[in-house]
């Protein structure tokens, strides 16, 4: 039972595009359309305009009900989500606690509060709303997919990544296709470097989302992941599908231009590594990705060039020392090369140490 998972992270909270969920005063036994009050038939239909995002038409409803039944909490309630729906935070705070004053410890007004608050950096405060909303749905047995996917994002910032993920697996327990709830998990697996769960996980993600709202965030966690694993193919693919929408995101031509080198992919590494620089010509990473690229080429020279670049912009970058003493020793500067490894070695890298041993004996 998902109330038991509640119950178990009362005590262990740590510190996209979101669904809220709609609320509904729909009882049983419906009564007749002429014996429904005027703003309960106001408020279904201002609901009806929220459910398709039409929040300018809803907002004078929702406040005409509010106008005219000032204790009807279900419109403050309303009014405060599509205010978080326009990020006016600040108004749905006022909102809800209206709506509080009116009907206490009501599970969808804390909830909601919970949410605005992490929506608006106030990170403690939604801890609190959300700790009374588990209190409240424990007592009344109810199970709700949001509320853990919004605790387990709230666990996410204060990196309580395992917590974190038994409320993605909460969540996902009451709604298994709840994509924004697979794609936190498989961003935290990414972090907690459990690379093939990353990539089950955002790969079940995405092919939940539309086709015309692709989860770019998913793709770019996956590429890194693949990357991890040394699938450098699918790695570029990930990435080409990010590029594609971000095609002056810095990292992400990078990132791509990595794989690309492991599969000796050199000239497509100088071409995203030329454009990355295009965006930013103080990044060392580029120069010494570029520098190597090129050194793949056997363009030696230009390699030498960049890698000196890469230097000149970090002069304590033990790898563009290493890989700079690599286009070294491939042009039979031996001496330029072991100087190199020797500084890389002083800067603490691992790998100029066994090159020294192996290539530079008796000279340093």
């Amino acid at each position: 039972m998902i109330i038991n998972h509640l119950r178990n992270y009362l005590l262990v909270l740590t510190f996209s595009c979101f669904a809220f969920t709609s609320f509904s005063q729909n009882e049983e036994g419906a009564l007749p359309t002429d014996s429904i009050p005027e703003h309960v038939k106001l408020y279904e239909k201002a609901v009806k305009l929220v459910d398709s995002a039409k929040y300018k038409e809803a907002i004078p409803m929702l406040k005409k009900i509010i106008k005219t039944k000032p204790d009807y909490w279900q419109a403050f309630n309303k009014l405060a989500f599509v205010q978080i729906q326009q990020k006016d935070y600040k108004d749905a705070e006022k909102n809800l606690i209206k709506s509080e004053q009116i009907l206490p410890q009501n599970f969808e007004t804390l909830k909601l509060k919970g949410i605005n608050f992490f929506l608006n950096n106030k990170f403690k405060d939604s801890k609190g709303a959300f700790d009374s909303a588990v209190v409240v749905a424990l007592e009344e047995k109810i199970d709700d997919a949001e509320l853990h996917f919004y605790r387990a994002q709230l666990m996410f910032k204060g990196k309580g990544y395992k917590d974190a993920i038994g409320a993605c697996d909460a969540a996902l327990e009451i709604n298994p296709k709840y994509q924004e709830a697979l794609s936190l998990k498989g961003e935290i697996r990414f972090l907690m470097k459990e690379y093939n769960y990353a990539v089950k996980e955002l790969t079940e993600a995405i092919k939940l989302c539309k086709a015309e709202k692709p989860d770019y965030n998913a793709y770019k966690i996956r590429a890194k992941s693949k990357f991890e694993l040394k699938d450098f193919k699918g790695a570029i693919t990930d990435w080409s599908v990010y590029i594609e929408a971000f095609p002056k995101e810095e990292e992400a031509l990078i990132s791509r231009a990595a794989s690309k080198i492991n599969l000796n992919d050199n000239t497509g590494a100088i071409a995203d590594l030329d454009a990355a620089i295009t965006i930013n010509k103080n990044n060392a990473v580029s120069y010494c990705y570029r520098g190597v690229a090129k050194g793949g080429n056997k363009a030696f020279s230009e390699g030498i060039k960049d890698l000196d670049q890469a230097i000149k912009l970090k002069f304590d970058y033990g790898t563009a020392y290493v890989n700079r003493a690599a286009i070294k020793m491939a042009i039979k500067d031996k001496q330029g090369a072991c100087d190199d490894l020797a500084k890389a070695d002083g800067l603490g890298n691992e790998l100029a140490l066994q090159m020294l041993e192996k290539h530079c004996k008796g000279m340093h």
